[in-house]
């Protein structure tokens, strides 16, 4: 049956008669064609999960065929089977480019075995030829040692959806339809998924497409029933509460239910029925809008009822397993020491009648053959899918043209995230159509606006009213208060061969936490496959940082994301703490340029001391870790007594203001003042490719001088990092200790002893008999530390002399 949404009632009956015929003209060698395509790709699948031999049963099945683990899930896979070769089928009668997700990303079996079909996985695995050779080759190395995953992963060819992102499938298929208006994407959105948060926010991104700039996106969404082991929220509420449930997304749905015992070309039949009814509409609507139509409209969505474990068997040592939670993975699993497992596997291995399938040394049939659309149109072979294929360098401007004036350090005052939004706003107006800047609600108060404003407008296809401002039917700015949404728009949008910048408070971005790892994960290992070629790098930015969350207290405060970074492959993740506006835009230009990374940036907003001119930012930023020398009081031919070092905008300010109260207190010590940018400078070179050489290191921290390290996040990661140097002993970190509140400005670097008063007593402690020769500077600069915060209980804020301090200029 097919269910339509009764406010178009009438369009329905329509196009649900002209699918009559539709179906009349399906003739029967087309369905043969799709029946034996999907049979085809179910026996293959099984035949991964349990075959390591024998896989065109030329003889009777024996323990030695089957793996010693079985591993993989079949239960999802019938359905994803048949979406791909009914979407074959649309790919050939539209001359579709379309483009498969799979939120069911464990159902990797049904991937594999549908790239193999369309030629596409022998193209680039040349050793598993599409024979019987080849596809002994195929089965045994599913989730086998030296093989290949059991999900969906970056090995297999179409796919740019891991099986371990649950949730996200929905939101990659919409930042994949970004400015791909030629493209179509079937999303397919498992049940067990549809349960998470981030799917559930994810059906919103039809509030977002614009029908005439952008792709479109099919959602399936493929009720089975179960989880692993429980029944699942979507399949268990009345039809019409759901068809209402998709309504109210703002999706027209179309419901179609197979049962298990349902005839298969007749279940074909009324799945292309549906299908083609969902395009239809498509075709409709997109037309409309290129007509001038501006009204949102209602896309199609699907709603596939589905049998898990859908053709295989149907009891298992008595009880249940077609169409219950026991198929979910393994529905065999004693195949290789059971005998009667081991009969019931062949039995249904043979169930799909692979000698129909598989001719003269198991090549596929011409049935098969026959649904295979156009080389360049096949699903796992789409450039969408390789988007390294499609990704073109940005054209970026000259960040001098840009850059704040510095005419002496410290003199001016600027905002660092204020100023890039300047450069990005002129790298949107190059690159109309490759470049977004995607952010949950924080565009503006990240201070990217109003300069990003003056170049694009936020993408909207809600309802605008007249206050509504930098509202648009398609702009280069995506906004909705999810982290999860804006991520996995950002990824679908890179996967596919564009470039983007995820803004974010600091302490909310760990929302995503699951999203990074997944993401860093992918591009590990696509970096080791030969064929997958390099996509722009993910770009983080990170304001609102934890020292400028005084105003918001404690729940804003949260540097942590840093050290999640830091635990992933040297290969894949950036750090960057550029502490003015020209360090920022030099870090930012580079970052831009950058493939198969994840570059995270933290940087401050509000207005601050700027301290580098462009060409010193731009010499600074290249080296990652440097000495800034006006800062110091080094002299030539003398040794250094101690080194102060920063990390980050604020902390940075707080090593200065102490090193000045260092050269005015105690001009007769010599005080090196160090800032790094690129935190992988302080890992030796053996453990990250940006690490200093030891000799390096040394000759900027000395290998025996007491370091004073002011750093932005958790100070125990500065130790982590920097463990294996020689002067590690030597290293003292003051960063955030989780102590925060809402409070000043300067409360907040006190109460995690961060502020330049202990700072400047740190560095007096720790050179060599200092303490005692200045034991009283020492207890005078704790006084007035106490003082600080004393007036601030006071007034309300912090003592002028400390808010307005400038760094004035060394005297040598």
């Amino acid at each position: 049956m097919v269910q339509a949404d009764s406010d178009v009632k009438g369009v329905s009956r329509e196009r649900s008669a002209l699918h009559t015929d539709g179906m009349m003209t399906l003739n029967d060698a087309r369905i043969s064609q799709l029946d034996a395509w999907w049979r085809a790709a179910n026996y293959l699948s099984a035949g991964q999960i349990y075959l390591q031999e024998n896989p065109l049963l030329r003889s009777a099945l024996t323990s030695e065929n089957i793996k010693p683990r079985l591993l993989g899930h079949f239960g999802t896979v019938p359905g994803l089977n048949l979406v791909y070769a009914h979407v074959n089928r649309l790919i050939q009668d539209r001359e579709l480019e379309a483009l498969y997700i799979t939120g069911p990303g464990h159902g990797g079996p049904g991937m594999v075995a549908n790239a193999w079909l369309d030629k596409s996985y022998s193209e680039v695995y040349p050793d598993i030829t599409r024979d019987e050779a080849g596809m002994a080759r195929l089965v045994r190395q599913f989730s086998f040692p030296g093989g290949i995953p059991s999900h969906a992963a970056p090995e297999t060819p179409g796919s740019i959806h891991e099986g371990g992102e649950l949730g996200y499938s929905l939101s990659h298929a919409y930042g994949a339809a970004f400015d791909n208006p030629d493209l179509t994407v079937f999303c397919v959105i498992g049940d067990g998924e549809a349960e998470t948060g981030p799917l559930a926010t994810a059906w919103h991104a039809n509030k977002f497409l614009d029908p005439v700039s952008d792709g479109t996106v099919l959602p399936i969404l493929h009720l089975n029933g179960w989880k692993i082991a429980n029944p699942t929220v979507l399949a268990r509420i009345p039809d019409e509460e759901l068809l209402d449930l998709m309504r109210g997304y703002g999706h027209h749905p179309l419901l179609i239910e197979i049962g298990v015992d349902d005839d298969h070309a007749d279940v074909h039949r009324r799945f292309a029925s549906v299908m083609d009814e969902a395009l239809d509409r498509i075709a409709s609507i997109r037309a409309d809008a290129s007509a001038g139509e501006t009204k949102r409209p209602r896309w199609p969505m699907i709603i596939l009822r589905s049998p898990k474990g859908w053709t295989g068997p149907e009891y298992v040592d008595g009880v249940p397993v077609e169409g219950t939670w026991r198929a979910h993975q393994v529905p065999l699993p004693g195949a290789k020491d059971d005998a009667s497992h081991l009969q019931q596997l062949e039995d249904w291995l043979r169930s799909y009648r692979p000698d129909e399938l598989f001719g003269e040394g198991g090549v596929p049939s011409e049935d098969i053959d026959a649904l295979i659309p156009v080389p360049e149109r096949r699903m796992s072979a789409s450039p969408h899918a390789n988007g390294g294929l499609l990704r073109e360098d940005l054209h970026l401007p000259d960040i001098r043209d840009y850059a704040v004036g510095v005419s002496d350090h410290g003199a001016e005052d600027a905002s660092a995230t204020g100023v890039l939004g300047g450069y990005l706003a002129e790298v949107i107006r190059r690159n109309p159509r490759t470049f977004r800047i995607f952010g949950p609600d924080e565009t503006a108060s990240n201070k990217l606006a109003p300069a990003v404003y003056e170049a694009t407008d936020k993408q909207w296809n809600a309802l605008t009213i007249g206050l509504d401002e930098h509202l648009a039917r398609a702009g280069r700015v995506m906004e909705v208060l999810s982290e999860h949404q804006c991520q996995g728009w950002l990824e679908g949008y890179l996967l596919t061969g564009r470039h983007g910048v995820f803004n974010s408070y600091e302490a909310f971005v760990h929302i995503v936490d699951s999203m990074f790892n997944q993401h860093a994960k992918w591009l590990e290992t696509s970096r080791e496959i030969a064929w997958r070629h390099p996509i722009a790098s993910l770009n983080y930015l990170l304001s609102s940082h934890v020292w400028r969350q005084d105003h918001n207290g404690f729940t804003h405060q949260d540097p942590g994301f840093i050290d999640l970074a830091m635990n992933k492959s040297a290969d894949v993740v950036r750090v960057y703490l550029p502490f003015d506006a020209n360090t920022l835009l030099s870090t930012y230009d580079h970052c831009l340029r950058t493939v198969d990374y994840v570059n995270v940036v933290v940087a401050g907003k509000q207005q601050a001391p700027q301290w580098l001119t462009i060409e010193q930012a731009v010499e600074h930023c290249a080296q990652g870790a440097g000495i800034l020398e006006w800062a110091g009081t080094e002299r030539d031919g003398s040794e250094v007594d101690v080194v102060l070092s920063g990390a980050g905008d604020v902390p940075t300010l707080e090593v200065l203001a102490a090193a000045e109260i260092l050269r005015d207190e105690v001009p007769q010590l010599s005080v090196r003042v160090v800032n790094v940018v690129d935190l992988m400078r302080l890992q030796p070179a053996s453990m990250h490719p940006h690490g200093l050489s030891d000799d390096d290191y040394d000759a900027i921290f000395t290998a025996d001088k007491p370091v004073i390290f002011a750093y932005h996040g958790y100070p125990w990661l500065i130790h982590r990092l920097a463990y294996r140097r020689h002067g590690h002993t030597n290293l003292h970190v003051r960063g955030y200790r989780e102590k925060g509140t809402t409070t000043t400005p300067f409360d907040m670097v006190m109460l995690n002893d961060l502020d330049r008063f202990r700072l400047a007593a740190d560095a007096l402690e720790r050179v060599q008999g200092a303490d005692s020769t200045y034991e009283s500077l020492i207890a005078e600069l704790l006084e007035r530390r106490q003082r600080a915060r004393d007036y601030t209980r006071e007034h309300g804020e912090d003592d002028p002399a400390i808010s307005e301090w400038r760094w004035s200029a060394a005297t040598r």
